[in-house]
């Protein structure tokens, strides 16, 4: 199984679920700062990367867990992402597709936009962390819930 977590540019929000779906963010308190900070892609994606998907690790049921910054043309790439997978006969049931973008505050995507649009590092980054921080529980419910999708995909797939 694939499962994609997907925002706009593949930098604060999609970083924070697939890390919390890995075991990388804990789901039981609001991680530090420094937690986000050491986080594979947290805060650096490029724009010329965006539409890329980066692979995150393996979880738990050996499901391949990625995210992936769609700007936005989310059906687009969505689209265009399962048509490709369909065209190499890849079986698209075992591929989920979970957008972000709906747990990430107005301060996260300020932030965002100084840091990565911007340039303004020193300014953005502490503000995306701060917007996380604010709304975390509702990253870890968001993979809370991707985790039984996955179990019920998982036992429908044997």
């Amino acid at each position: 199984m694939k499962i994609f977590y997907c925002c706009y540019g593949s930098a604060h929000s999609s970083v924070v679920a697939a890390s919390i779906h890995l075991g990388l963010l804990p789901s039981d308190r609001v991680p530090t700062s420094r937690e986000f900070l050491v986080l594979p892609h947290y805060d650096k994606t490029e724009p010329f990367e965006i539409g890329t998907p980066f692979f995150m690790g393996k979880d738990e049921y050996g499901s391949e867990i990625y995210i992936l910054g769609m700007a936005g043309e989310r059906p687009l790439i969505k689209r265009a992402l399962l048509s490709f997978f369909s065209l190499l006969g890849v079986d698209t049931h075992g591929i989920i597709l979970i957008d972000t973008l709906n747990s990430v505050n107005l301060l996260t995507k300020i932030g965002g936009f100084f840091s990565r649009r911007l340039g303004f590092v020193t300014v953005g980054r502490p503000l995306t962390i701060l917007g996380i921080q604010v709304k975390y529980r509702d990253f870890v419910e968001l993979v809370k819930a991707v985790k039984k999708r996955e179990q019920n995909k998982l036992s429908q797939l044997d």
